[in-house]
């Protein structure tokens, strides 16, 4: 119950990304016909589309870290025997633990320093402000951590069993998955 709705969760926030991602695409394409026709560029491009990409990010990673798309190098791993396998599998999630553990913890006082000081970026027209991206970076961190956890989990329960663990969401039929 708990992998589906962090499954749902993962793809509900990889569709925002993607319409955020479509929407900033014309604002940027307004921005260069705006510069190169009539020489008046939108104002606030610069700051939004940097905000944006960070949001963009940081909604994806759940969804890239659950279907399996982090990179992930089989030269050597796919010769190894079943168990040595996942533990290496085991190893990497607790270092993806760590890492995005680290970068959750590390980002709750800029956010929180963000959204109590109104903190803004850019000047004169358009102010953006900053905190939606550095909580999305907390909210995306954390969710991370989990989705590696999750991960960790499996594969630990497949290095004790010896069975292969359950293919990545990106490999399941759509039938399966609705199912």
């Amino acid at each position: 119950m708990l992998i589906r709705v962090n499954d749902w969760i993962a793809r509900a926030l990889l569709t925002v990304a993607a319409v955020l991602a479509f929407l900033l695409s014309f604002l940027v394409c307004a921005d260069v016909i705006g510069r190169v026709v009539f020489n008046s560029p939108v104002k606030g491009t610069p700051e939004i589309v940097s905000g944006s990409i960070v949001i963009i990010l940081w909604l994806q990673a759940a969804y890239a870290i659950r279907s399996g798309g982090m990179i992930w190098v089989d030269a050597v791993h796919a010769h190894f025997p079943n168990r040595v396998q996942r533990a290496c599998e085991v190893f990497g999630a607790l270092l993806g633990i760590a890492f995005f553990g680290l970068v959750c913890w590390g980002s709750i006082d800029p956010a929180l320093y963000a959204w109590r000081s109104n903190e803004f970026e850019g000047e004169g027209a358009l102010r953006v402000p900053v905190w939606p991206a550095r909580f999305l970076v907390v909210v995306g961190s954390f969710l991370a951590v989990f989705n590696y956890l999750l991960i960790a989990i499996e594969r630990s329960r497949a290095l004790v069993s010896g069975a292969p663990p359950p293919p990545p969401a990106s490999e399941i039929k759509l039938e399966e998955r609705i199912a």
